[in-house]
């Protein structure tokens, strides 16, 4: 990976975490949330947003993989599975 494409990469997982950061806080802050509590529900709504997504991502990935070798076939002799 070449060092400008580096620099692409980290300012937007930067912004990525800014912005899911600010929506958290706002979500704390709607709720009733005031003070150091604030500051608090934040950082746990931002890293299990970040945590679900870290688990979402690789999941897609596997099951999109299940899905296309399920309904396509590799041998020429073979028939795919018809989906009814």
């Amino acid at each position: 990976m070449s060092r400008k494409m580096q620099k692409i990469m980290i300012i937007l997982s930067m912004v990525l975490i800014s912005a899911i950061a600010l929506t958290s806080f706002g979500i704390a802050y709607a709720g009733g949330v005031r003070g150091a509590g604030l500051l608090g529900a934040s950082f746990f709504f931002t890293f299990g947003i970040v945590v679900v997504l870290a688990q979402l991502i690789p999941a897609s990935i596997l099951l999109s993989s299940f899905v296309g070798t399920a309904f396509s076939s590799f041998r020429k002799h073979e028939v795919p599975i018809r989906a009814a």
